[in-house]
């Protein structure tokens, strides 16, 4: 039994968790202290357009300028650029200038040293379609829906009321769905968009315009399914937000939604702890024994399997089979919990046999089908590599809740001391021997200074000697490992006395460092609200009876009972009998839009009935037309002569064996006489 279980005991944080049974599946946090941007709309302005990346730098409110590409930006916001100018021929720098101003959407968040990627393609997330503004090329409907499915959602998509300047995308949670839900979750992302532009003209720029929903709506929105039971959160504040908007989206599924006030905590309630634990830590451990080691880097994330105590195979090949086999299940888990996008290389235990190498390949494709991201795998290579992509659906565990280590800069190593002051002395020596150096003056912390002034002071007094430089060895709390900072100083940065002014090298040491990319305020988009909220949004009335609905309804149900009817009535003319049937159903007119049976039946006779017209008119019609329009004439007008059309031939035969044995009859009598 599926559930999804809403954690929220403590401010700082609220994690979302899908369970089946005790076993995690799935798992999403929010912080207080990082905010998520990704989805959020912003009014930005242009900064710098740099022709040699195509792209051009926007200041959107971030701490740090974001990135967006030439692909990125949409014809509508070019400028001094013809509408009828292949986009091959377009160059940024005359599409684009500094100062202009836009919406943009963030892509990606930033990691690291990197900025948001951005892009002019706005794109609205509701509960079964996902609205593309100003975008009539885009649209679609979900890789994950095949079959009949996607035949009925995409009819269903068709007759919809959609501005012809906007598109749609079809989510898998609009299988299944009426037309009328379709139509409702369309009118309510129509509403956001029309808030978003009217709000446009009266805010500054950089400005906050729409931000992604919270974490409550993004997981009941984006996480829940048919195969989901039940919805259990522990907070109240929580609980009444999520039954707010579940009144609002999905009324039929709050029966679900429980509120959890039992003493024991909820994910200590349900076993799954441990497994959280499980996904911050380095080493996951497998049923048979065998472990999973997964390490990140800065160009893809290396997973390595190990046998460790797995020794429950026959043989070796055994052995290996069985390890890789739970190894790929509880990577494609893993994937999903830690949320890890990129290039991920998976090295597997080596398999001599090429039957078993592809039944590892199928078990994680199997794994991988629930996922949500976008991922595409290869094949095992000869040395044991499976390379795979996944779609970043959100920051991963790693960047929203780890830093980087200040001892070892995210390495995991340091320098042993030894080797560290060895080689911070061989660059004081090295600044020494530059011209115009009248002293060096170095900041290491008291562990690597007692080194230097113990075990290296002899050579250190070398270097001042030979050189006629001063050099000064300052221990520091604040630095921390192998950190080391080293000052040249010229004549003019000493003081009268030819004497080092350690207060004003202090000084010059806390002044930051300027990156024309970062801002120097600090970031305001947290403390701006958004000029339009998700949940202030007025939610258009459902309406009584969708289109779909209405056009089944004014169509016959089946052939056989409109005979049944037509028979019943005595009418054998189609038109009267449709007319009859619409007035049946409540007398409702028959829309010109319907795709019934009947309406392919009235075209026959109009047409006939023209084609009669203009033969009488012109006189030369000829016996086989007339032929031929009379049997269309009847025909239209009792349909159930098809079925005696058919027993015609059979008929016909017959009468010519009659005549055939009528002139055999005579000409015996004739012999006889």
């Amino acid at each position: 039994m599926k559930r999804m279980l809403f954690n929220a005991t403590h401010s700082e944080e609220l994690r979302v968790a899908i369970v089946d049974g005790q076993k995690l599946v799935d798992l999403d946090m929010e912080s207080a202290i990082r905010a998520e941007k990704k989805g959020n709309i912003y009014k930005a302005r242009v900064t710098r357009v740099e022709p040699s990346l195509e792209a051009a730098f926007v200041e959107f409110g971030a701490h740090r300028q974001g990135f967006l590409p030439f692909k990125e930006i949409s014809r509508s916001e070019f400028h001094n650029v013809p509408p009828q100018t292949p986009m091959a021929q377009v160059r940024i720098q005359d599409a684009v200038r500094e100062g202009q101003e836009l919406l943009v959407q963030v892509e990606k968040d930033e990691r690291g040293t990197k900025g948001a990627a951005l892009t002019t393609f706005i794109s609205l997330a509701g509960r079964y379609l996902v609205l593309m503004p100003n975008n009539p090329k885009g649209g679609g409907i979900s890789r994950r829906i095949i079959g009949d499915e996607r035949i009925e959602l995409r009819d269903n998509l068709a007759s919809l009321a959609l501005p012809t300047e906007h598109s749609l995308i079809a989510r898998t949670a609009g299988i299944g769905k009426t037309q009328e839900d379709l139509q409702w979750d369309l009118d309510f992302l129509l509403s956001l968009w029309t808030a978003i532009e009217n709000a446009k003209s009266s805010v500054n720029t950089p400005f906050l315009m729409y931000q992604e929903s919270n974490l409550i709506v993004r997981a009941i929105r984006d996480y829940l399914r048919t195969d989901i039971q039940e919805i259990l959160i522990d907070h109240k504040e929580i609980y009444e937000r999520a039954e707010k908007f579940m009144g609002q989206v999905m009324p039929h599924n709050i029966g679900k939604l429980k509120y959890y006030s039992e003493q024991i905590p909820l994910f200590s309630r349900y076993q799954i702890e441990q497994q959280i634990e499980d996904a911050h830590s380095r080493t996951v451990r497998l049923p048979s024994g065998g472990s999973v080691v997964i390490d990140y880097t800065e160009a893809l994330v290396t997973v390595d399997v190990n046998s460790s105590r797995a020794t429950r195979g026959a043989d070796i090949e055994e052995t290996a089979l069985q390890t890789n086999l739970e190894a790929v299940e509880e990577i494609a888990r893993q994937l999903k919990i830690r949320d890890l996008g990129g290039l991920v290389v998976l090295d597997l235990i080596d398999m001599t046999s090429a039957k078993n190498t592809r039944l590892v390949e199928q078990r994680l494709q199997d794994a991988i089908k629930s996922d949500r991201a976008r991922i595409q795998t290869g094949r095992i290579s000869r040395f044991g590599i499976l390379e795979l992509s996944r779609q970043r659906l959100r920051s991963s565990i790693s960047d929203a809740n780890y830093s980087g280590c200040p001892h070892c800069d995210g390495t995991g190593r340091i320098r042993n001391l030894t080797s560290a002051g060895l080689s911070l002395l061989r660059v004081v020596e090295e600044e020494a021997l530059k011209e115009n150096t009248e002293a060096v003056y170095v900041e290491v912390p008291v562990e690597t200074a007692a080194f230097l002034l113990n075990e290296k002071r002899h050579e250190l007094n070398q270097i001042e000697k030979n050189l006629g430089t001063r050099v000064t060895i300052m221990p520091s709390t604040t630095l921390k490992g192998r950190q080391f900072e080293v000052r040249r100083l010229r004549s003019e940065d000493l003081d009268d006395s030819g004497k080092i002014n350690i207060d004003q090298i202090k000084n010059d040491q806390k002044k930051d460092v300027k990156d024309p990319l970062v801002k120097s305020v600090t970031d305001f988009s947290q403390q701006q609200k958004p000029a339009v909220n998700y949940s202030e949004v007025t939610t258009p009335k459902r309406v009584a009876t969708s289109r779909g609905s209405t056009r089944s309804k004014q169509s016959p149900p089946t052939n056989l009972v409109s005979r049944i009817l037509r028979k019943l009535t005595g009418n054998e003319n189609p038109t009267d009998n449709n007319s009859g049937d619409i007035s049946s159903n409540s007398n409702k007119p028959a829309r010109k839009t319907s795709h019934s049976p009947a309406k392919n039946v009235n075209k026959q006779p109009n047409r006939n009935r023209n084609r009669q017209q203009a033969t009488r008119s012109d006189g030369q019609s000829n016996n086989d037309d007339r032929g031929r329009n009379s049997g269309n004439r009847n025909r239209n007008r009792n349909p159930n002569r098809r079925t005696r059309g058919r027993n015609g031939p059979n008929r016909q035969r017959s009468n010519q064996q009659q005549g055939r044995n009528d002139a055999a009859t005579e000409k015996n009598n004739s012999q006889k006489q």
